[in-house]
């Protein structure tokens, strides 16, 4: 995990206020209520005790009444990890019972929503939940991280350097010695801060079937709802000639890896793009420029 990382758990997390739109409304019902809340106790023998998550039938018990979820049994291998008896498959139906009774909040609560759902309902609705986590979209690792949005601008910008700027234009040089020996490269180039939200810039060098190109594209730091709110322009030029895109940003739900591949982006080959660069083909010069507008309703 990159430092200052954070990776979801069942647990409440203090959210940091980086000065950036942060959007925690309530979920839609998808089956629970909203500000309600379970009864704490039940909460609290329903957890597992190596995990600390809410534990799902199968549950299961040791000889002297220890519950352990199912993915946990077999971490511990089949060891109580209270009292070190052997677990063996005696399942704690009573406790099952009472799970099949209550209602449990979203493990996102800390992040804004507030629907409180039927224990069987939970897992479907958290795996969509619109407060769940995103991933973090810097490009140049795989990077663990999770969070809401304003955690995940204050890591890229504290973890791995990424470049904050304001404004809803912008203008981007890329320079790049020996472009021929590039063969597989992508960059996260800056964060831009725009009508309150954020976009993040990629770059990146591939092989498009035999081909050798050079890809740009924006991704928005949101849900795709909100995403399509959006377009944008990347323009590629240099040596007198220049290429334009337009479209509408991915959201970072999607991964960098499915942009790319989906070829949803300004994309130029490496002989076109040493071209527009000048000179004798040994260095990459060009320059990216964009523009970011909200559509109007």
């Amino acid at each position: 995990m990159a430092p200052g990382g954070n990776v979801y758990e069942d647990v409440t997390e203090s959210c940091t206020d980086y000065g950036v739109k942060s959007s925690l409304r309530s979920c839609g019902s998808a089956g629970g209520r909203l500000g309600m809340t379970s009864n704490s106790g039940v909460h609290e023998l329903l957890k597992c005790p190596v995990c600390v998550t809410v534990m799902y039938p199968p549950i299961h018990q040791c000889p002297n009444g220890h519950t352990i979820c199912v993915v946990c049994k077999t971490k511990v291998q089949n060891v109580c990890p209270m009292c070190r008896e052997e677990l063996g498959n005696i399942r704690c139906l009573a406790l099952e019972k009472v799970a099949e009774s209550i209602e449990l909040p979203c493990k996102y609560s800390c992040y804004g929503c507030q629907d409180i759902l039927p224990y069987h309902s939970r897992i479907r609705h958290e795996k969509n939940c619109k407060h769940r986590g995103y991933n973090c979209p810097y490009a140049g690792v795989e990077c663990p991280v999770t969070g809401n949005i304003p955690f995940i601008v204050a890591h890229l910008k504290a973890d791995h350097n990424v470049d904050m700027h304001d404004g809803c234009s912008f203008n981007h040089r890329y320079v790049k010695p020996n472009p021929h020996e590039i063969e597989n490269a992508t960059w996260m180039l800056t964060v831009f801060n725009c009508f309150g939200y954020q976009f993040c810039l990629h770059f990146e060098a591939f092989h498009l079937g035999t081909t050798p190109v050079y890809m740009a594209f924006l991704r928005f730091m949101g849900d795709e709802n909100e995403a399509n709110k959006f377009s944008y322009s990347l323009e590629v030029g240099g040596n007198g000639r220049k290429m334009k895109w337009q479209g509408i940003p991915r959201s970072i739900r999607d991964s960098h890896k499915t942009v790319r591949d989906s070829l949803d982006g300004l994309i130029i080959t490496r002989n076109v793009a040493l071209f527009f660069s000048g000179g004798d083909g040994q260095e990459l010069k060009l320059k990216v420029s964009g523009r970011i507008w909200k559509e109007q309703c």
